[in-house]
């Protein structure tokens, strides 16, 4: 079942909503924020792309490197398995990153299968391609697929807000994030955009791209 799609803002308030319901804080998040952006991206390859250059940089130097290969024409699957090693590393992309973009521009995904495809179902599919791991994969079903359930509880950035808004003494770790986060669904994906926008307002930088 693929649940809710995040559409539009009406979307988000309606998620905004049943979290503050279930747990107050949000409501506190939510009036330091203001209104949470869409985040809605298109599916494909460049998403993917785009997620696997974000991995374990800042998100300033991810639009750094994201903005050199858009420049070199760098961004579709054709042209990153044509292009040399030296071409990829001249945009800032590590020599890890460059296995993985070529596996991802290898490996055939059925995109617009995806679409209609539960989210653990989707998850798996992406996570069998080398450099896609769980977080990569929540990040494209959120943004790319809409899902309104999903949630990428092994994001640093999420993890440092709940810090901070629930006033713990130190950040949750992956699985007992994933844990204190059953009780906002079914609107987790929400829930990160709030953390976000929260992380933001509270530390003065972005957290996510």
């Amino acid at each position: 079942m693929v649940g809710r799609i995040i559409e539009t803002t009406d979307c988000l308030a309606e998620g905004a909503a049943h979290l503050v319901a279930v747990e107050p804080r949000f409501g506190r998040a939510l009036e330091m924020t203001g209104p949470l952006p869409l985040r809605r991206r298109e599916d494909g390859f460049t998403a993917l792309m785009d997620a696997i250059v974000s991995q374990q940089v800042s998100v300033a130097a991810g639009n750094a490197i994201w903005g050199r290969l858009q420049a070199a024409g760098l961004t579709g699957p054709r042209k990153v398995i044509r292009a040399s090693d030296d071409d990829l590393r001249a945009c800032g992309l590590s020599r890890q990153k460059i296995r993985y973009a070529r596996a991802l521009a290898s490996a055939r995904i059925d995109y617009a299968a995806l679409r209609a495809q539960p989210t653990e179902e989707v998850i798996a599919t992406l996570t069998q391609v080398p450099g896609i791991g769980r977080w990569t994969a929540e990040i494209y079903a959120m943004f790319s697929l809409g899902r309104a359930d999903a949630f990428a509880p092994g994001d640093l950035a999420l993890q440092e807000a709940v810090r901070m808004l629930f006033e713990l003494e130190a950040r949750p770790k992956e699985k007992a994030l994933r844990q204190m986060s059953e009780p906002w669904a079914p609107w987790r994906g929400v829930a990160a955009r709030a953390l976000w926008a929260y992380y933001r307002v509270a530390k003065e930088r972005e957290g996510i791209r």
